[in-house]
């Protein structure tokens, strides 16, 4: 998100960080359950279907992506068969960092108050230690094969210095 929130700053691309239908959705059901995953679902479906078919510049999605899990590579395609349907390129970006940093991350001012699920900070570390435990995060070298691929290792790099390699590397 806040690697997201810098490239919004410098390009013309809006933000749309996984959290925002997640939070919009909390006040009634959990984002575990049926209801919440199908909520939050449609709302990013229609947001797609209307951005991808609309004059904006484009659109920075943020989402965490499992790698072992065939459906997260099925969603994938088909957000970005939404947009290369409409004519769009689709750029990849994978960030990496080490646990530690991200743990440190998860608990800042910056990112709680974007993301007011994760104010239990107990349990929001719990589901990141979790995720990591269960399911492989980042890709093997190679595995994706996208002409508009980046990946970057940001432990100990700025946001804003990753938001502007990211704009360099594909000229946005």
């Amino acid at each position: 998100m806040t690697v997201g929130q810098q490239l919004e700053q410098i390009t013309d691309l809006k933000l749309f960080h996984n959290h925002m239908t997640i939070e919009l959705v909390s006040p009634y059901f959990n984002y575990g359950s049926p209801q919440g995953k199908r909520l939050v679902g449609l709302f990013r479906e229609e947001i797609f279907q209307e951005v991808a078919k609309s004059d904006l510049a484009g659109l920075i999605f943020t989402y965490v992506w499992g790698f072992d899990l065939p459906g997260d590579w099925e969603y994938i395609r088909h957000v970005s068969e939404i947009f290369e349907s409409q004519g769009g390129t689709v750029y990849y970006v994978e960030l990496e960092a080490d646990l530690q940093e991200r743990l440190e991350r998860n608990k800042s001012p910056h990112r709680l108050e974007h993301k007011p699920t994760k104010r239990n900070v107990e349990k929001s570390e719990h589901d990141l230690i979790s995720t990591m435990e269960k399911h492989r995060l980042n890709s093997h070298e190679g595995e994706i094969q996208k002409e508009h691929y980046l990946r970057i290792n940001n432990t100990e790099i700025a946001p804003e210095e990753v938001a502007r390699r990211i704009k360099e590397h594909f000229q946005l």
